[in-house]
């Protein structure tokens, strides 16, 4: 494959940040705030590209981290501090969570009106992605008084047939997009005007609000593409780009997780039988399940009276 929308720049910038991730996974809180302060700074320094890059590559978490692992969570932080970018290029101010308790982990603030944010990434090896993957009905509790929530996705890991999330989405007012939506505004703010991209991501959060739900996701992503289309005409020639490079990102994303497959295995096959027996006790959680097991005891119940 011929790569045309995404530069050697994008490249290096997502194999920068896949290590730097790994080298401040430490302490959460401390990381997150680092993490924010260094992208925010990349950002001031290379202006919208940088926000694009991310965008383009941030939905996939690279398998290379282990589920659950330090390095992971941080991952999480990133998309969101990458959808918290992304917003304040169409004008919004915003703040990312660290600590986020039972709210959404972006928020963002225009003039008169306010949304909650949530962006989702997965590994491609990850298979049988549920509603609650997507935490659609969550989203809708964290709204409390903002008008709108925004749940950004990898496209290629959104249902294109039939979903209870859009039926979910529609019934309670979340708005699902995915990156590329994003990426195609961010590119918009920039050749247009932030009011121009913005007006077209608020069409996409209002145009469901009079429709029937329903689990169609052809219905749904009919109404969201029309909605943002039709408002800019510019907005169309992004569009092809980024639908372009939503499939060279996909071939590279590809290609990364099968590289750190590829890694794993050669990494197994090299164990001694002591290591790989260790290795397999500590994947199967047995010192933790024994511990588990061991500190149960009897609660008095039947002593109550």
């Amino acid at each position: 494959m011929s790569p045309r929308s995404i530069t050697s720049k994008a490249v290096e910038r997502r194999r920068y940040w896949l290590e730097e991730i790994v080298q401040l996974s430490d302490n959460f809180g401390t990381d997150s705030t680092r993490l924010q302060a260094e992208l925010a700074a990349e950002v001031d320094r290379d202006g919208a590209i940088a926000v694009i890059d991310h965008l383009r590559f941030c939905g996939n978490i690279p398998e290379r981290y282990e589920h659950d692992s330090s390095e992971e969570k941080l991952y999480s932080k990133y998309t969101d501090v990458v959808l918290a970018k992304a917003l304040e290029q169409l004008g919004l101010r915003t703040a990312v969570l660290v600590e986020r308790g039972d709210s959404a982990d972006v928020e963002a603030v225009a003039d008169d009106w306010a949304l909650v944010g949530d962006a989702k990434a997965f590994r491609l090896s990850r298979t049988a992605k549920n509603q609650k993957d997507f935490k659609v009905e969550a989203m809708h509790g964290w709204k409390r008084d903002r008008r709108h929530a925004l749940l950004v996705c990898p496209s290629y890991q959104l249902p294109m047939r039939s979903s209870q999330i859009y039926q979910s989405a529609i019934n309670r007012d979340v708005t699902i997009i995915s990156y590329g939506h994003l990426a195609a505004l961010v590119a918009l703010a920039v050749s247009a005007s932030p009011a121009v991209a913005l007006n077209c991501l608020v069409d996409a959060m209002r145009c469901a609000e009079n429709q029937s739900p329903t689990k169609d996701a052809v219905f749904y992503w009919t109404l969201i593409n029309r909605s943002m289309l039709s408002r800019s005409e510019a907005l169309q020639v992004l569009w092809k780009e980024e639908k372009s490079a939503t499939l060279e990102v996909l071939y590279y994303a590809k290609q990364e997780g099968l590289t750190a497959l590829d890694a794993e295995r050669d990494r197994i096959q090299r164990m001694s039988r002591e290591a790989a027996v260790q290795e397999l006790m500590r994947f199967r959680k047995l010192d933790s399940r024994v511990k588990t097991i061991e500190a149960i005891s009897d609660n008095d119940l039947l002593l109550i009276k």
